[in-house]
């Protein structure tokens, strides 16, 4: 009887289930979205019990769909949107409010407060973070200070804190277990990273119960079996809960970027990229993030994550703003139409510069700009500017890293653009490999539960399934590589503190 790893993947607008072979190949999926909450201008928020519900139906939609028997799944793993805080009654289960996510800016103020204390070295040094809203240990205390019952049940050792996947693994174990693992116990502000323990001195600082904490475990471990009795999931009742992981690093890990060096970037939205630098936790000098990428077994490799605030985004404000192309593939065709930007620059800066220039006062700007510029220079030029804020962080990774990466593997929505990708690689210099597979977040949480079973040897054999699609090569000199690159940086300077007064 064939047997198969289940992924939950649990996202910021909805809920995925994806069940998976020996072979990494996906054999179905179910989605379902839920309802995005926002009570203030910059505040966000999820209903925990509709992640919940939305998370079990994706489960039973997908087993369904499958066809498969009972013990046919073996294991679980869980990927989940980082930072989103969720508190609970650990007697009656109920939420004591929404859980605030990652996206909400509502602790900004009380984040400038803790960089007034002077708890910015402090913080990155042993969280490997800087000081933002954007993680969970503000948003923990904003929920004691801010509702009434919360502060209460702490003190009476009723709460309790998680990010989504310990929410997850609580509800399906029938509130018996409560752990969280060390990639997204990393992104809580409160973890030391070295250590792989709770901070006591910032839960002092933020005024934090640790009681209210999970256990920090490795991302590859069996936690705990699905409870009896949970409506629609009878078909997965004991089959053992033994994967989490954060997104970012479970796509890193379903790339196969298992020696430091490897790196994967994921081209949303915005962009997400992580370098593996395996034993070795990196502290950035160029404002990076690190963290534990995954724990498996007792040991533990660690990462250096940067982001771009506008990607993907940017394609879609060509289409939807400015109109110069009905379609998203309509930017590629324009951009391969012509052999270079025509010495145009365009710096997407519409929310400002994050790493490495960090200028929240930086705006959009096109340079270079002459008669002679055509809407097809644009696209070309908004394509390569995506390609460029990659370079940025990959080149501030190799600077903090020491460690010159080997290659760089692609995934998310804008990875099916080829010249894009052949763009990024002239200007990284190394080969850009792009996958079959593109569920890499699912497949990462699910490589993590199957290795915890023995469904999956080692990661030898988790290489061996990965399929490349397309791989580009650099295919322009250095000395036209590094002078396109001197242009971009120009640009970015010229982009600078355009908005402030």
């Amino acid at each position: 009887m064939e047997e198969y790893v289940l992924a939950l993947d649990q996202g910021t607008t909805s809920s995925r289930a994806i069940l998976f072979d020996k072979k990494g190949n996906i054999i179905s999926k179910a989605q379902n979205e839920f309802e995005q909450i926002y009570p203030k201008a910059g505040w966000v928020e999820h209903d925990p019990l509709s992640i919940l519900y939305s998370q079990f139906q994706s489960v039973s939609n997908c087993i369904a769909r499958a066809g498969i028997k009972p013990g046919q799944i073996i294991s679980i793993g869980i990927t989940n949107q980082r930072e989103t805080t969720i508190l609970w009654d650990r007697q009656t289960g109920k939420p004591v409010y929404n859980a605030i996510v990652w996206q909400c800016r509502r602790t900004a103020d009380l984040c400038e407060q803790l960089k007034a204390q002077g708890l910015g070295e402090y913080i990155k040094e042993k969280t490997g973070l800087l000081i933002d809203a954007y993680f969970s240990g503000t948003k923990i205390k904003w929920i004691l200070d801010n509702v009434p019952e919360a502060r209460k049940l702490a003190n009476e050792g009723r709460l309790l804190f998680g990010t989504v996947e310990t929410w997850l693994i609580w509800n399906l174990t029938g509130g018996s277990v409560h752990v969280t693992d060390y990639s997204n116990a990393s992104r809580t502000m409160l973890f030391d990273v070295d250590n792989l323990c709770w901070d006591k001195y910032l839960c002092e600082k933020l005024d934090i119960p640790v009681s209210i904490l999970p256990e920090p475990m490795p991302s590859s471990k069996i936690y705990g079996r699905v409870a009896k009795g949970i409506i629609g999931l009878e078909a997965i009742e004991g089959v053992p809960i033994s994967g989490a992981i954060g997104d970012q690093p479970a796509a890193l890990f379903g790339q196969g970027c298992f020696e430091p060096g490897q790196a994967k970037n994921t081209y949303g939205t915005g962009c997400f990229l992580l370098m593996n630098t395996g034993s070795r936790r990196v502290n950035s000098k160029n404002n990076l993030l690190t963290g534990v990428a995954w724990g498996i077994g007792d040991k533990v490799e660690y990462d250096i994550e940067g982001s771009a605030f506008n990607a993907g985004s940017v394609i879609k404000w060509l289409r939807d703003e400015v109109h110069l192309i009905d379609n998203a593939a309509r930017c590629d065709e324009l951009a391969e139409s012509v052999k270079d930007a025509n010495g145009i620059y365009f710096v997407p800066a519409f929310t400002g510069l994050g790493a490495p220039y960090w200028d929240m006062y930086a705006r959009g700007t096109i340079v270079g700009l002459t008669r002679g510029v055509n809407r097809a220079h644009i696209a070309r030029s908004v394509l390569e500017a995506i390609a460029y804020q990659m370079t940025d962080l990959l080149e501030a990774m190799k600077a903090d890293s020491g460690i010159d990466f080997t290659d760089l593997r692609v995934d998310g929505g804008a990875s099916v653009s080829n010249i894009m990708l052949q763009i990024q690689a002239d200007l990284i210099r190394c080969d850009v490999d792009r996958p079959k597979t593109i569920e890499t977040t699912a497949l990462g949480a699910a490589y993590m539960a199957g290795l915890a079973v023995g469904y999956w040897k080692d990661k030898a054999e988790i290489l061996e399934n990965r399929q490349v699609d397309r791989i580009f090569k650099p295919q322009i000199s250095k000395a036209e590589r590094d002078s396109l690159y001197a242009g971009w940086k120009r640009a970015v300077e010229l982009s600078k503190g355009w908005a402030k007064d």
